[in-house]
């Protein structure tokens, strides 16, 4: 059976992990025979209120708060390597520009976490594949940008897209119900919610997305 690293980064759009991306992500892979790998690193997250939008004023660990999502089965990413899994798939959520690297307060001069950079690298020297989900192809962008200028999509908001070019990868536009597929570096990146208005669109895209990574592994 093959094993699918999936990167969690919180619990929640606003602050850690798109809670759609990373259920429906699960349930494809599951449905394709494979096994989750569940991991986030073990840092603090600012939590946001996610009925006002604002900051809360809280802070809570990003591993203690993917476990929501992963029904207490997650691991500290440090403990993983990409001898140990597959492929690698990062759903989307704000939490994937703020806590799986710093996309969010520094745009194009970003510096991912080191312990997701770190499995990242092992992954494409494994020539391993990887999928990115809605705004993650940010922290890919961060971490291979400069050196092997990755084709993604993050959809299509000009800001986003001028930050990635920034960092040194290529950008293609792509419909939600479909995804990008960076065949030289075996990287396969949907819009997701950076695009969607429905569930079931994101779900398109992502059910597309987890079967390519299955089928590249």
């Amino acid at each position: 059976m093959k094993k699918i690293g999936v990167v969690l980064s919180g619990c929640g759009v606003k602050d850690g992990t798109e809670i759609h991306e990373a259920v429906i992500t699960l349930l494809a892979i599951d449905r394709a025979g494979a096994a989750a790998v569940m991991m986030a690193p073990n840092c603090e997250l600012e939590v946001v209120n996610h009925m006002t939008g604002e900051p809360s004023g809280e802070k809570r660990n990003v591993l203690v708060e993917s476990a929501r999502i992963a029904r207490g089965h997650v691991q500290d990413i440090v403990k993983v390597k990409a001898t140990d899994i597959d492929a690698l798939i990062f759903p989307g959520g704000y939490g994937a520009a703020k806590n799986l690297s710093d996309f969010a307060y520094q745009g194009a001069d970003a510096k991912a976490h080191p312990e997701v950079a770190r499995l990242v690298k092992e992954m494409v020297a494994a020539k391993k594949p990887i999928g990115a989900i809605c705004i993650s192809p940010a922290t890919i962008a961060a971490i291979l940008g400069k050196d092997l200028h990755p084709t993604l999509t993050v959809g299509n908001d000009p800001a986003t897209v001028a930050a990635l070019e920034k960092m040194g990868a290529k950008h293609e536009e792509c419909p939600v119900q479909d995804l990008y597929v960076d065949e030289e570096n075996k990287i396969v990146s949907t819009p997701a919610y950076m695009l969607a208005q429905r569930i079931g669109e994101a779900a398109e895209g992502i059910d597309k997305l987890v079967e390519k990574v299955i089928d590249m592994s």
